[in-house]
């Protein structure tokens, strides 16, 4: 998930370096909601992580 943040991240740049403002807003709408995901997914997956088993 990190790594199609990362992609919608350079698309965006490269749109914003072309003067194309609409797919630049959009691409960085979606990296941004990609990354927010990503980091919610990877907060909970440290919680769950250190939980000893419940055998």
């Amino acid at each position: 998930m990190l790594r199609w943040a990362l992609i919608f991240l350079v698309v965006a740049l490269i749109a914003a370096a072309l003067g194309m403002g609409a797919l630049e807003g959009l691409a960085m709408q979606i990296a941004w909601i990609l990354f927010v995901v990503f980091l919610i997914l990877f907060v909970v997956s440290l919680v769950m992580g250190r939980r000893p088993p419940l055998a």
